[in-house]
C-alpha cells in the first residue's frame, strides 16, 4: 500500500496502490469560510474580480509565486498548486502548532499565549498579506486601482484520502478544463512539472509522489479523462 506517513492532523494516509477513487461528492456543501487548523490540509482559491485577471504575464506568476513563499511557507507547506489567468488553487498543508507559534512571537514580537491567541487569525494575516502585496504591485505595474481579488479565499479541508486525491487531480487538470493546454503536464504554471521532475522544488514532492506509490503511480493518476468547461459542473 502507499502511505504518506503523516499528512497533519495526527492522520496517516493509507491508499491501497492503484486504487485512487474520485468522490463525485466532495464539492457539496463546502464551508469556504472555515478557519485554517494548524496541521490540517486545505484546497484554497481564489479568483479575480469581475472579468479581470489576476496574470497578464510570466513576470506575474513567477512574483505571485515568490511572494507566497516570502509570506506562507514559515507556516504551511505547499503540496502542488494551478495558477490560471483568472484564478488560483492551492493544496497546502498548514505546519504544526509549535512551530507557528514559534514564527507569531518573531512576526509580533511578543509571547504566545495558548489561551489567548488565536493562530487561525494569525494564518489567515499572513495570506491576507501575502494577496494584499501583490495586488498593489500588480495595482502599480498597471496602473490600476482597487482590489484584485474576491473579497475571502475559499478553504475546503481535505478530511480523507479521497478528497485528497481529488484536490490533486482537480488542481494539475485545471488549465485543461479551462482550454488553456490540451494534456496534464503541459500548463507551465501549475506543480505538475516540478512534482514528476528532478530540479529543486519547495513543494512536498516526495511526500506526495510516495502516496501514489511512487512517481510512477503519480502519473497512472493522471491518465484519465478531463472534461473540458461546459462539460462539468464545476467552472473554477
Amino acid at each position: 500500500a502507499a502511505e504518506l506517513a503523516r499528512r497533519g492532523g495526527g492522520r496517516s494516509l493509507h491508499l491501497p496502490k492503484g486504487l485512487y477513487t474520485l468522490a463525485p461528492n466532495l464539492f457539496c456543501m463546502p464551508n469556504y469560510h472555515g478557519p485554517l487548523i494548524p496541521g490540517e490540509t486545505y484546497h484554497l482559491f481564489s479568483r479575480a474580480v469581475g472579468f479581470e485577471k489576476i496574470f497578464y504575464s510570466d513576470e506575474n506568476y513567477r512574483y505571485f509565486l515568490s511572494r507566497y513563499e516570502h509570506h506562507i511557507s514559515p507556516i504551511a507547506d505547499l503540496y502542488t498548486y494551478a495558477l490560471i489567468p483568472n484564478h488560483f488553487h492551492l493544496l497546502p498543508r498548514i505546519k504544526p502548532v509549535e512551530t507557528i507559534a514559534q514564527y507569531y512571537e518573531v512576526i509580533k514580537q511578543k509571547p504566545y499565549h495558548p489561551v489567548e491567541t488565536d493562530l487561525s487569525d494569525f494564518i489567515m494575516e499572513r495570506f491576507s498579506n501575502w494577496l494584499n502585496g501583490y495586488t498593489k504591485a500588480f495595482n502599480k505595474m498597471y496602473r490600476r486601482k482597487g482590489a484584485l481579488f474576491m473579497d475571502y479565499l475559499r478553504r475546503s479541508p481535505s478530511k480523507n484520502d479521497s478528497d485528497f486525491c481529488n484536490y490533486v487531480f482537480y488542481l494539475h487538470k485545471n488549465a485543461v478544463h479551462h482550454n488553456l493546454t490540451q494534456n496534464i503536464g503541459d500548463w507551465k504554471w501549475d506543480g505538475y512539472t516540478a512534482l514528476t521532475g528532478n530540479l529543486p522544488t519547495f513543494l512536498l514532492r516526495e511526500d506526495l509522489l510516495n502516496f501514489f506509490g511512487g512517481k510512477e503511480g503519480f502519473i497512472r493518476f493522471h491518465q484519465r479523462p478531463v472534461k473540458l468547461k461546459g462539460e462539468d459542473w464545476m467552472d473554477v
